[in-house]
């Protein structure tokens, strides 16, 4: 678990190929009609700018001589109308390519958020959420820029050198061959600056996954951090992180910015090669014209060759985004459906664990041999030390995760059979921490069973005496609550969790330390809801608080992965062993 940590760069599993922009171009696929309009458009501009130097060419040797002053007019309507025309062109590909390069962004987001809902809890159990919220955001919008202008503006670049070496090649031959000379040079920095790049922007990626999983988690445990005054080690700390960003950053900088000035010196140093050249060659075959329209085709020239190392550049910075993007998308979760995984029907609640046995990595077992019976209808309750596997159980009984060696029955059906949906589904689960989303109690009540009406959410709350609190607040059902739920009490929120897993009426219902939070008169009063509403249903109920589960149909007591002592409540009052000592101690209390 060391990767679990927010001061350590994760190492990539998947190393950059060629297959990751192929993948990349799928999601561009469905925009091809669009990128084809845009290319049109921006050809029409390139060609657009490209008959100025020409045009200049004919007006020095030809019109000016000659004294064609009609002649000379209508060479600068014609070079007026093209810069019109790319102005136009300009305008409208902006438009086109904001549209899909945003287009593009929502779909990679949008792929890799669905992917994410479906990966299992070992994933986020072994990685700051802070490192896997900086993949949605933040490395994702990185190649938007890449998406809305680099590939459009790439294909017109190589057209226009096509263009620009054909009018160099029309006005002379040999000032063209000249002017090629620094190409070569130009293609040695490129390959000497590849690798730099690329290591230097996956170290800025690591960087900044570090900086955003230390804000995440400090953002998260501001209350503990206050708490405990913990805010100037916490600056300190966040100084370091977002420093080794700052630095990792700049080396990326100082890299990527090589390039452009070798382009910029190659072409000056070319160009002034070609004005020695060329005025040597003046009345040679070479005129004044010709020679300038030349030296205005060598810096257009030169121009979409700085773009499209600009373009050079950003998919070497790409490729540190994409690695991490597809590395996540590529993430198979631990508990899948089988490959002739069934449906499970309607289930009756009758649960068996067949000797099951379950470890989280290769090290100790959580679980060793735990075998039991739930007759459908049945109450059972967990007890046991913290961390002794009670969570485990009922996590296994959900799939959320799989269980290492025996087997789990529902209704003699064996659930790594069936499909995880048609399991869950059927389940009722209230968690150990209740989470509230933000949005209003109605809808958190509601969340697990969007078709419920506002009666019966209604009625589930005041099954688990929740509804005097909400109605007591200003807008009752209709309260704003922000996430988390940090307004209400930890039992408010508790008994919204409560009435949320009641609604979607399921036949295994799942309490995890249900009424930990609760007061004890609250507690008196949700125990006698609780009698009609858990008829009818098979129910785990893990509880520290004995006084709880003394209506229990059996109960268990869990001892570092084993079941130690079973029975009800005075049954094992009368063993005197384990549960008779927890109940004591409780009692002495």
């Amino acid at each position: 678990m060391a990767r679990n940590k927010f001061d350590v760069d994760e190492e990539l599993e998947s190393p950059f190929r060629v297959i990751h922009l192929k993948r990349l171009m799928g999601f561009v696929r469905p925009y091809n009609r669009k990128l084809l309009m845009a290319v049109l458009i921006m050809l029409v501009a390139s060609a657009a700018n490209l008959v100025g130097p020409y045009l200049v060419k004919l007006a020095i040797d030809d019109k000016i001589p000659d004294g064609d002053v009609p002649g000379l007019v209508l060479l600068a309507g014609i070079y007026l109308l093209a810069l019109v025309v790319s102005g136009l062109c300009m305008k409208f590909r902006i438009r086109i390519m904001t549209q899909t390069g945003q287009s593009i962004i929502r779909d990679i987001r949008k792929d890799l958020f669905t992917h994410l809902q479906n990966l299992s809890f070992s994933f986020y159990d072994s990685r700051p959420h802070g490192k896997i919220l900086v993949r949605v955001v933040n490395y994702v919008n990185s190649l938007s820029d890449l998406l809305s202008n680099g590939i459009i503006n790439v294909i017109t670049d190589l057209f226009s050198l096509i263009v620009i070496v054909g009018f160099m090649i029309s006005i002379d031959p040999q000032l063209t061959l000249y002017a090629m000379a620094g190409f070569p040079v130009l293609a040695g920095v490129i390959l000497l600056l590849k690798n730099a790049q690329r290591k230097a922007w996956q170290s800025v990626s690591n960087k900044q996954s570090n900086m955003n999983a230390y804000i995440h988690e400090s953002i998260s445990g501001i209350k503990v951090t206050q708490a405990f005054t913990r805010e100037h080690e916490n600056k300190r700390i966040f100084s370091e992180v977002s420093g080794s960003y700052r630095n990792s950053w700049m080396r990326a900088i100082k890299i990527h910015f090589l390039l452009w000035p070798a382009i910029e010196n190659i072409s000056v140093l070319t160009v002034s090669f070609i004005y020695f050249a060329g005025v040597s060659m003046i009345g040679d075959g070479v005129t004044v014209g010709s020679l300038i329209a030349f030296v205005g085709y060598i810096w257009m020239f030169w121009t979409p060759l700085a773009n499209i190392g600009n373009f050079y550049n950003a998919i070497i910075n790409a490729m540190a985004y994409l690695e991490r993007i597809f590395e996540t998308m590529d993430e198979k979760p631990a508990v899948l459906d089988a490959p002739d995984a069934k449906e499970i029907p309607e289930i009756r609640g009758h649960v068996q664990f067949k000797h099951v046995v379950f470890a989280y990595d290769e090290g100790g077992r959580v679980l060793d041999d735990v075998s039991f019976s739930a007759e459908a209808g049945d109450t059972i309750a967990l007890v046991g030390a913290t961390g002794s596997g009670k969570t485990t159980i009922v996590s296994l009984l959900s799939r959320f995760y799989d269980i290492t060696d025996g087997k789990i029955e529902i209704d003699g059906i064996d659930i790594s059979g069936a499909t995880i949906h048609s399991l869950r589904r059927q389940m009722g689960v209230m968690l150990q921490d209740p989470f509230i989303f933000s949005g209003t109690i109605m809808d958190n009540i509601r969340y697990g069973r969007l078709d419920a009406t506002d009666e019966e959410v209604i009625e589930a709350a005041k099954a688990v005496q929740a509804h005097e609190f909400i109605s007591s607040l200003k807008d009752g059902y209709f309260t704003e609550v922000n996430e988390r739920g940090t307004r209400l009490s930890t039992g408010q929120r508790q008994l919204i969790s409560f009435a949320r897993a009641l609604l979607a009426d399921p036949k295994i219902l799942i309490l995890d330390e249900a009424t930990s939070s609760i007061d004890t008169e609250t507690e008196l009063a949700l125990q006698k809801g609780l009698e009609t509403l858990l008829k009818g249903r098979t129910s785990f109920i893990i509880a520290h608080r004995l006084s709880t589960i003394q209506n229990a149909t059996r109960i268990l007591f869990i001892d570092k992965g084993r079941i130690v002592e079973e029975g009800t409540h005075q049954q094992l009052l009368k063993r005197r062993g384990l549960y008779w000592k927890l109940h004591a101690s409780q009692k002495a209390v």
